[in-house]
């Protein structure tokens, strides 16, 4: 078996994790939890989205936020813009990357953007174009390659050919995301094969949702086809509002620990992710979703 020596660890909590939750979260705690992550040496942190508040009530407030945090020159925050107005606002904020996604799933999309496949391929092909005018880097991502929560299968073909689409646009990184946690490590492992047909495996990052409990698993086994990049959410946050059913994002202490076990380096000290996973969970009054979290959470 080969592993990677190095992994990016790309943390998706302060967007990704946090929008799902019901209650509105005060801004002076998300802007605490962002430097916090900060400070804890990620190359990239994914912190929120300009998309309107009527959608994803909780993202209200991600332009206050980007005003806000302690930025630092090595560390990309990035956030999601899914249309032209978004991007308008990332432009205001000088903000370097930005996140696109779209799905091979009819019924996802409709529910998700309230468009159909092919709408929202034009809406994004417009976003990449003002973004790449403006020297903004683009990521995409793609939803529901594992299985959608109103199809089932989803096509890998289809998933293959609209990744060959982000990137040829020029999306410089294409994340996989099993959106409903369904997948399985042969079937992640057929996916990423699928995909990488049509583009680098190094441009592929992969991002399981643990509703099933095998996110740890699908990572194990995309790994040793020499996937570099993981996307992962503090405590195990997250979640879809169009997936119901769907739980958080893998864990970003659990794949550490395990990284950390397999001798692949991150550039994260895990003590520091602790403390930060601490912090969000006394907050929300919760126990942590993540299993070392969990183990720790009383030292």
């Amino acid at each position: 078996m080969k592993f990677p020596n190095k992994v990016n660890l790309y943390e998706v909590g302060p967007r990704d994790g946090l929008q799902n939750e019901k209650d509105i979260i005060p801004t002076e705690i998300k802007i605490k939890l962002i430097n916090k992550l900060i400070n804890c040496n990620f190359k990239a942190i994914e912190i929120g989205s300009f998309v309107s508040p009527r959608w994803v009530p909780q993202m209200a407030d991600s332009d206050i936020i980007m005003d806000k945090i302690n930025r630092k020159k090595l560390i990309s925050l990035p956030v999601l813009t899914p249309n032209l107005k978004g991007l308008q606002k990332a432009i205001e904020k000088k903000v370097d990357t930005v996140c696109v996604f779209i799905t091979a799933s009819e019924s996802f999309s409709k529910k998700n953007t309230n468009c159909s496949v092919s709408e929202s391929i034009k809406r994004v092909e417009g976003v990449i174009r003002e973004a790449k005018k403006n020297n903004i880097k683009v990521r995409g991502y793609l939803s529901c390659v594992l299985g959608c929560p109103y199809e089932g299968k989803v096509s890998y073909k289809k998933t293959a050919d609209l990744s060959r689409f982000l990137i040829e646009q020029g999306c410089y990184q294409i994340s996989l995301g099993d959106t409903i946690g369904c997948g399985t490590p042969l079937e992640a492992v057929k996916l990423f094969e699928a995909v990488s047909k049509t583009v680098n495996i190094e441009s592929l990052a992969a991002h399981f949702h643990d509703t099933y409990g095998q996110a740890l698993s699908n990572i194990y086994a995309v790994l040793q086809m020499g996937v570099q990049t993981l996307d992962t959410s503090i405590s195990g946050l997250g979640g879809c509002p169009y997936a119901k059913g769907a739980t958080g994002n893998v864990a970003t202490e659990d794949v550490l620990y395990m990284l950390n076990g397999m001798g692949i380096s991150t550039g994260v000290k895990l003590e520091k992710i602790l403390e930060v996973s601490k912090y969000i969970n006394r907050y929300l009054n919760r126990m942590p979703s993540s299993r070392v979290a969990m183990a720790n959470f009383n030292k």
